[in-house]
Parts: C-alpha cells; sequence; structure tokens
C-alpha cells in the first residue's frame, strides 16, 4: 500500500504544493495523512495513525524530509523505525536519491541514500535552529524600537476609580460596577488590584 504524508506548522499554512505533489503519483486521499503541527517532534496525530498503519512492503511518500520533521537525530531515528522495524520503504519526491525502494544488494545505492538522508537531515534542523535564533533576533529589535508584544491594555473609563471604590466600600456588586463601566468582569478585576 502507498501512503502520503502531508506537514505544515500551523493551520494558516497551506498544503496545496504538497498534496498536488503526492496526488500526482496516483494516491487517494483516503492514503493521505496531514498534520498541522511542528515539526520538531514525531508527537503528531495523523503521523501516528500513519506508523500504526503501516506494514512491511508500504511506501511512505513525502514531498521533502523537512516535511518528515526537523529535529536530525529524530528524522535518523524515524527513517530507520519505518525502513529496518516496519520493513517499508520511504520516497522523498524532492530528492531521488531518497526512495529507499532500491532491491537488491545494491550497496552503492544504499550507501548513497544514507549520506544524503543524514546530510538533509542535517540541513533540516539547522534551518530549525536557524529560524528560532531568527526569530528571537526580531522580537529583541522590535522591542528596542518599543514595540508591545501581547494583548494591549485596555482604556480605563474615565469613572473608574469612582467605581471601583463604591465596589470596594460594597455599595455595588461587581456586576453593577462592570455595566456601569462597561467592561467585562475580567477586566474589572486586573485593574481593580
Amino acid at each position: 500500500m502507498e501512503y502520503g504524508y502531508i506537514r505544515v506548522s500551523t493551520s494558516t499554512q497551506h498544503i496545496d504544493r504538497q498534496l498536488e505533489a503526492i496526488k500526482s503519483l496516483g494516491i487517494n486521499d483516503k492514503q493521505i495523512y496531514i498534520d498541522y503541527e511542528s515539526g520538531k517532534n514525531f508527537d503528531r496525530t495523523n503521523y501516528k495513525r500513519l506508523i500504526k498503519r503501516l506494514k512491511k512492503d508500504d511506501l511512505v511518500i513525502v514531498k521533502s524530509i523537512d516535511r518528515l520533521g526537523r529535529n536530525y537525530n529524530m528524522i535518523i531515528d524515524e527513517w530507520r523505525k519505518i525502513t529496518k522495524d516496519i520493513e517499508a520503504d520511504i520516497m522523498v519526491i524532492d530528492m531521488p536519491l531518497l526512495d529507499t525502494r532500491i532491491k537488491g544488494n545494491n550497496l552503492v545505492g544504499k550507501f548513497i541514500s544514507d549520506i544524503v538522508l543524514q546530510v538533509l537531515s542535517f540541513v533540516a534542523q539547522n534551518e530549525r535552529e536557524t529560524m528560532k535564533i531568527r526569530q528571537a533576533e526580531g522580537i529583541k529589535t522590535a522591542k528596542a524600537r518599543g514595540v508591545k508584544f501581547g494583548r494591549p491594555k485596555i482604556k480605563l473609563p474615565y469613572n473608574f476609580n469612582e467605581i471601583a471604590s463604591k465596589y470596594i466600600k460594597k455599595e455595588i456588586t461587581s456586576k453593577q460596577a462592570c455595566e456601569i463601566l462597561n467592561i467585562s468582569r475580567g477586566s474589572f478585576y486586573r485593574y481593580i488590584k
């Protein structure tokens, strides 16, 4: 049986490119597993379903090695689990050298495939680490420019202190205070401290 595996990090990212490439190989929707989760590890819902379903001589097709994962050691471990433990095959569309369907004792082909896998797994992890560093640098630079992160503070009504004082003196309830001020109870309690 042939299966496609697609992964993007968030639900706002598009799977179209991966889906089109996998479907062009004749894989139907029922045989395609899609995750909208980070590639930092393999604790992904549909990836786990795919692995449970895999049997000897099945084929897993991915568009590129970074769609499988972004952690060097974990990619190597998963690759071995699929190809050695389960005895299924893997095909990486963007890298024809990463196709374990090499038959017989073609040691040179297997050797080249292993080397390419190691290099590309390293590149995938390095790319993820570089992305995290760039993100941290971007946040630091933005903070230095005065950009505020997080939820913006609400502008308190002009009569907040007067109403809060009445609440503290138990002249009105929190519900009444919130209605007068036209703010939520969460905001009222947060700003009354």
